[in-house]
């Protein structure tokens, strides 16, 4: 099984480029039917508050995605933004489709991100999602998430005891922090025993910069992979042996008390 993390340059509020440049870097890529493919947090907009252009109100975003894993044979675990019942606001989305190309699931962002402000135009979600990626040697069930959920370790540790083998992230996380992404998307893999997927923009936007920093973790810890600050697809190989036999010989799931 393989994880391919699409690592890019968001174009700001550009659907189209984004949609082009998703295709163009996936094309490039070793990708074969059965493997995962994860995109960064509104990987076809950038992190705006611009709820008007950011929603994917026609469903282009999704017709994207749609289209994406039916011609590449995988699941996709793409964003968008969707629209909340105050039409004026909105919920930062995880987005998953599928090989059949016409079933998706959308995890709503649990915990936007206060402290830049996004509070000010999407609601928080108020539900812990889960999906099967299935490849051809075996399925795994996956715990999505977005960007500032990842400071938030119970959310992950519901995951994994409904099941989680797999967590997941798209973010775009800025350059001041990044000591903080590395550190915490090895401490989920650690304390969850899961393999941990966290896939990052690079670039600015007119705010921010953005240094990348995408990075695979199996469920020991160790580093399967890491990306700098360019746009590229970080490509790993997924050995759940690796999983189950850790999470037997050292079995600190069974000892949660508190959740």
């Amino acid at each position: 099984m393989q994880a391919h993390l699409i690592q890019f340059d968001i174009q700001w509020e550009n659907k189209p480029a984004n949609h082009e440049r998703v295709r163009a870097l996936i094309e490039e890529s070793p990708i074969n039917p059965g493997d995962l493919i994860v995109l960064p947090e509104l990987f076809d907009v950038g992190f705006t508050l611009n709820t008007e252009i950011a929603c994917d109100t026609d469903g282009e975003t999704l017709g994207f995605l749609n289209k994406l894993a039916l011609d590449t044979g995988c699941t996709v675990h793409g964003s968008r933004a969707m629209r909340a019942d105050d039409p004026g606001r909105a919920y930062n989305c995880a987005t998953i489709t599928f090989p059949d190309g016409s079933t998706h699931l959308d995890y709503r962002k649990v915990h936007p991100f206060s402290y830049g402000r996004e509070m000010d135009a999407y609601d928080p979600g108020d539900q812990l999602k889960h999906y099967d990626w299935k490849a051809p040697e075996e399925t795994l069930r996956v715990c999505p998430a977005v960007c500032y959920d990842l400071r938030f370790p119970e959310l992950f540790r519901i995951g994994v005891k409904n099941g989680a083998q797999v967590i997941c992230i798209g973010a775009s996380w800025p350059t001041p922090r990044a000591m903080h992404w590395r550190t915490l998307l090895i401490a989920r893999a650690i304390e969850n025993q899961a393999f941990v997927f966290g896939v990052n923009r690079c670039g600015n936007d007119p705010y921010l910069r953005y240094h990348g920093g995408s990075i695979a973790v199996d469920p020991k810890g160790l580093i399967l992979g890491e990306l700098d600050e360019k746009e590229r697809v970080l490509s790993v190989e997924i050995d759940t042996a690796i999983q189950r036999e850790w999470r037997t010989e050292f079995p600190a799931l069974r000892d949660i008390k508190l959740i």
